[in-house]
C-alpha cells in the first residue's frame, strides 16, 4: 500500500519540485508556496517528489537519475567488467572510450536533473524552516532532504570534480551567474551535511515496514564513508563505516542470489535502495537486459574480466588451462557469485537453454545486431521465475549495502596505515566472502600491497553491476590500465573458426570471442560541465 500511494504521490507533486529547470532558470508560477506548506499532507508529498527525482520508471533510455538504473547498473556496462552491446557509437559508450565530451547525453542529463533536485531540495528546506510547527517529524523530512542533497554533490564532485556549491533558492539572474567551487570544498559541504543528518535521521531498526526506502543514518553515514575516500580522508572514512558495524542493525544475506530479487527489499543488508512496484511503478530492467529468446534487447554483457576474476571455490585464481575448468559448463567448480551474476552460452536462463555460439542458427547467436556482444549477459537482479511486463519490473536497485560497508570499512584501515590482523580481515571481507550461498574461503593475506588487490578484486565481484566501479577505477587512479585492456567474451569451441570475431586476424589461444579495445586517457575521468550549461553561463567553463 505504501509504494502504491509513493507513486500516486510521486505524480501529484513532482510537477511542483522537480520539473523546473536546473537551478531554477524558470521560477515556479503554478502554485502558491505560501499556503502550500500550511499543509503537512503537501509536505509529505513534496518529499515523495524528492525521492523521486528525475527517476523514469518503465524503459530508461537514457540517464535519468543517479539512483535510476541505468546510472548503476548500465553504468557499469562500460567499466572494465562490462560492454554495452551499442559499442562506443553511442553516448553511453563514448564516457569511456576517449570520446567524452561536454555534448554527450549521459554528461548532460546526469549534471542538470542533479541540480534539478538539488533546487527542488533547497526549496523544500525554505518551505519547511518557515512552518510555524516545528515538529520532529518536520526535522526528521528537513534531515531527508539535505541527505538527498548533499547524495547530489557527492555524485557530482566524483565525476565533474569543480561545481558550483549552491545552497539556497536562486533568482533567475544567479542561477544563471553561478561560478564554481572547487572539488574539495563540494565535497567537504557534502561531509558535513552528511554528518549533520546522521545524528538526526532515524537508525534502520527504528524504520517501520511501511517507511522502507526512507533515509536512515546508516544511509548518511554510508555515503559519508563513499565521500570521504573520494578525500583520501581514510581515518573518518573508517570511522564512519565502523558506527554502522557497531550499531549490528544490518548483516549479510544469506542469499546473494534472492538479495537482488524483489523479495529482497526487507533483507537488512540493503540498507537503502530504490525500491520498484510490478506495473504501477516497475522499470524496464528486462526489456534492457533479457536475451533475445525472451524478448530482451541484450544491452548489459559481461566481459572476460568479469568472468575472469571468479575464483575456484577452493580460492585458486581461475585459469582456461585449469582442468578444473569445464568447458562445458563455465560455472562448475567456480565462485558461485559467477553463476548468480551471469549466464553464459548453455546455461540455463528463465526455463530454457541460452544458445550464442557462433555456429548456432538461434536468435541468440552471437555476432552484429541486436544480440550479445560478448556471450555474457547479466542475471543479476533478474528473477527467473517473474512473468510480468518486462518494461515494469518491481526490483530493488541497492544503493547502500552492508557488504559494500565492510569492504569501504577495510579499505579505509588498510589505506589510513592501521594494522591489519585476521580479526579484522574476519569481520569484514570474510563475512562477505562467506555468505551462506557463497562461502568462498577465507583470506589471510595481511601484507597490505598484496591485500589491496585482493579487495580490488572482491568489489568487482560482490558489487558487479551496483554501479560502483567506474567510481572505484576513477578514485583508484587505474581507470586507463583496466579500460583499455583488450575486450574479450566467452570461448568458444568451435570446429569452424573463420566463425570466431579475431583481433587482427589472430586466434585467441584461449578460443575467445573478441570484442573491441577502448582509448580512454587520463584525465577522462574529470567529466566536462555540459556546454549546454557553459553557453548560458560562461562563469562555468
Amino acid at each position: 500500500m505504501r509504494k502504491i500511494l509513493n507513486k500516486i504521490g510521486i505524480l501529484l507533486i513532482s510537477v511542483l519540485l522537480i520539473s523546473g529547470c536546473t537551478l531554477d532558470r524558470y521560477p515556479l508560477t503554478s502554485f502558491s508556496e505560501a499556503t502550500f506548506y500550511d499543509d503537512e499532507a503537501n509536505v509529505k508529498l513534496a518529499l515523495i517528489g524528492l525521492y523521486r527525482g528525475g527517476i523514469q520508471l518503465g524503459v530508461d533510455y537514457g540517464s535519468s537519475d543517479w539512483w535510476a538504473y541505468s546510472p548503476t547498473i548500465l553504468l557499469d556496462g562500460v567499466s572494465d567488467i562490462g560492454y554495452d552491446r551499442r559499442g562506443f557509437n553511442n553516448d553511453l559508450g563514448k564516457l569511456t572510450s576517449g570520446q567524452i565530451t561536454e555534448t554527450n547525453g549521459w554528461v548532460k542529463n546526469l549534471y542538470q536533473n542533479s541540480y534539478k533536485r538539488i533546487s527542488a531540495c533547497s526549496r523544500f528546506i525554505e518551505g519547511l524552516d518557515k512552518m510555524e510547527n516545528q515538529s520532529t517529524e518536520i526535522e526528521r523530512m528537513k534531515a531527508e532532504a539535505r541527505f538527498i542533497r548533499a547524495v547530489q554533490y557527492f555524485q557530482l564532485a566524483s565525476y565533474y570534480y569543480d561545481v558550483p556549491l549552491v545552497t539556497k533558492v536562486l533568482t533567475l539572474e544567479e542561477a544563471n551567474s553561478v561560478t564554481k567551487s572547487p572539488r574539495i570544498e563540494v565535497l567537504k559541504y557534502a561531509a558535513e551535511e552528511l554528518n549533520a543528518v546522521s545524528e538526526i535521521l532515524p537508525h534502520y531498526k527504528d524504520l517501520s515496514g511501511s517507511e522502507r526506502g526512507r533515509a536512515t543514518a546508516q544511509a548518511a553515514l554510508g555515503y559519508l564513508t563513499r565521500t570521504y575516500l573520494v578525500m583520501e580522508n581514510f581515518q573518518d572514512a573508517a570511522t564512519a563505516s565502523k558506527k554502522i558495524m557497531d550499531w549490528g542493525e544490518n548483516a549479510i544475506d544469506p542469499d546473494y542470489q534472492k538479495l537482488f530479487y524483489p523479495g529482497g527489499a526487507e533483507s537488512s543488508e540493503l540498507i537503502f535502495a530504490a525500491q520498484y512496484v510490478d506495473d504501477l511503478a516497475g522499470i524496464g530492467l528486462p526489456q534492457h537486459a533479457y536475451p533475445i529468446k525472451d524478448g530482451g534487447w541484450c544491452l548489459v554483457n559481461g566481459s572476460n574480466h568479469l568472468f575472469e576474476a571468479y575464483d575456484f571455490t577452493n580460492g585458486d585464481p581461475f585459469s582456461y588451462e585449469d582442468t578444473r575448468f569445464n568447458k562445458q559448463n563455465f560455472g562448475e567448480n567456480r565462485d558461485p557469485r559467477l553463476d548468480f551474476t551471469i549466464y553464459y552460452d548453455g546455461a540455463t536462463f528463465r526455463g530454457t537453454v541460452y544458445n550464442c555460439n557462433p555456429e548456432t542458427k538461434a536468435a541468440d547467436k552471437i555476432g552484429p545486431g541486436q544480440t550479445t556482444q560478448t556471450g555474457y549477459l547479466m542475471r543479476k537482479y533478474l528473477d527467473e521465475s517473474w512473468s510480468g511486463d518486462i518494461t515494469a519490473y518491481g526490483t530493488n536497485i541497492p544503493l547502500v549495502r552492508y557488504a559494500d560497508i565492510l569492504l569501504m570499512y577495510l579499505e579505509a584501515k588498510l589505506k589510513a596505515g592501521d594494522p591489519i590482523d585476521q580479526t579484522l580481515l574476519d569481520e569484514t571481507i570474510n563475512k562477505v566472502r562467506g555468505r551462506a550461498n557463497v562461502n568462498m574461503p577465507a583470506l589471510t593475506e595481511t601484507n597490505p600491497d598484496k591485500l589491496i588487490k585482493l579487495i580490488q578484486k572482491e568489489r568487482m565481484i560482490e558489487l558487479a553491476f551496483e554501479g560502483w566501479r567506474l567510481w572505484d577505477l576513477f578514485r583508484w587512479g587505474i581507470a586507463k590500465e583496466r579500460l583499455n585492456m583488450d575486450i574479450y567474451g566467452s570461448p568458444f569451441y568451435v570446429s569452424n573458426q573463420d566463425l570466431m570475431q579475431k583481433k587482427d586476424g589472430q586466434h585467441d589461444k584461449y578460443d575467445r570471442w573478441y570484442v573491441n579495445t577502448r582509448s580512454f586517457e587520463t584525465g577522462q575521468e574529470h567529466w566536462p560541465i555540459p556546454l549546454a550549461e557553459t553557453n548560458i553561463n560562461p562563469n562555468l567553463r
